[in-house]
């Protein structure tokens, strides 16, 4: 059996996509091939993910048509799979797998897909709540019961690779580090606080612990918001990598990680499949739809009467869901989960 996936366009349904990716194994057995076509970024996660075969870069950008191109791919892609499976809801993403005369073309009900899909599934969001639901339903046919436990995104890093970025930055391991990513592409509905993400950053190399920040160009300076607001002498146990590393670079990097505090973010996502432990903090949006699939995991939020309401910003002007989400929360969290690494171990 081989298989084409149309990958989505952001890193967290990436990862979330290996779900899927499982549950065709599982079905189809180990021998199953599976290629994912999507955007050139998405490369790092999808070689550091076991069952795919190959990733394929989609040239063009997030939203643009150009019929002529995706002709052109179709084209080249024409009789080499069994199935094609649409992650992405759109009329656009149908046209690659229809070009290539792909046999079992499967996806959701979207954007007039009728004719482009001839295995078209008509979501029932109460059966299917969750985002890897959605995606794990369709490795089966309509009427298969999804059973737990659901398999979790799990990245596999290689040892060499990871060294190699180690020594780019200059970055040790002589203490535990607590890896930042206080970006969120969404909006500033996901992002908490920059002098809140401080405040925790203060505490832990206070405590002897050093800070990576992670994240976008656009990400690089909140990081330097946080930097600035710890003082000289602790500013220096912090390095700020965000818009500094490829893609490749930080999923390695942030397996080093002692323990992590993310905003609902694809970093978040990818920290929980590289199993690390992590304090996710929430605003606008909702664990109950795309929550990190770990063991060692937090999610930490208010739950005001006023979120989830899925907004870039707020309409009300405030972000009180973040704002008032005060730093010690997250750090009690932290403390739970990973204690104190430097303490003393007791006696024997």
């Amino acid at each position: 059996m081989r298989i084409l996936i149309i990958g989505p366009s952001w890193v967290g349904d990436m990862v979330m996509a290996q779900t899927l990716f499982a549950c065709l194994k599982l079905r189809h057995g180990p021998d199953c091939v599976i290629d994912v076509l999507a955007p050139e970024w998405s490369r790092p996660i999808l070689e550091r993910m076991p069952e795919v075969n190959q990733a394929l870069s989609f040239p063009l950008g997030h939203g643009v048509l150009d019929i002529a191109s995706r002709w052109r791919i179709g084209k080249s892609l024409a009789g080499q799979y069994d199935q094609a499976i649409l992650l992405p809801n759109s009329l656009k993403s149908a046209l690659v797998p229809f070009f290539a005369g792909i046999a079992q073309r499967t996806g959701w009900r979207g954007e007039m897909r009728y004719g482009l899909l001839n295995d078209i599934r008509v979501l029932d969001k109460s059966q299917y709540p969750l985002m890897i639901e959605r995606f794990m339903a369709l490795a089966w046919e309509p009427e298969h019961q999804l059973t737990r436990p659901y398999p979790r995104p799990t990245l596999q890093i290689e040892s060499a690779s990871r060294e190699t970025a180690l020594a780019r930055f200059g970055l040790e391991l002589d203490r535990p580090v607590l890896a930042l990513c206080p970006g969120a592409e969404f909006g500033e509905a996901k992002r908490w606080p920059s002098e809140h993400y401080a405040a925790v950053a203060d505490q832990k190399v206070r405590q002897g612990w050093q800070v990576w920040l992670f994240g976008s160009k656009n990400d690089h300076p909140v990081g330097e918001q946080i930097r600035e607001r710890l003082r000289p002498g602790l500013r220096e146990e912090s390095t700020n990598l965000a818009g500094e590393t490829s893609l490749a670079e930080a999923i390695d990097l942030l397996s080093c990680a002692t323990a992590v505090v993310s905003n609902d973010s694809g970093l978040m996502h990818v920290a929980a499949a590289l199993n690390r432990p992590l304090v996710a903090v929430y605003g606008s949006t909702s664990p109950d739809f795309t929550p990190p699939l770990a063991e060692q995991v937090e999610v930490v939020r208010l739950g005001l009467d006023c979120s989830p309401c899925f907004d870039r910003t707020c309409r009300f002007g405030h972000y009180n869901c973040l704002r008032d989400l005060e730093p010690q929360r997250v750090i009690d969290a932290l403390d739970r989960l990973v204690g104190d690494p430097l303490a003393d171990p007791l006696p024997v």
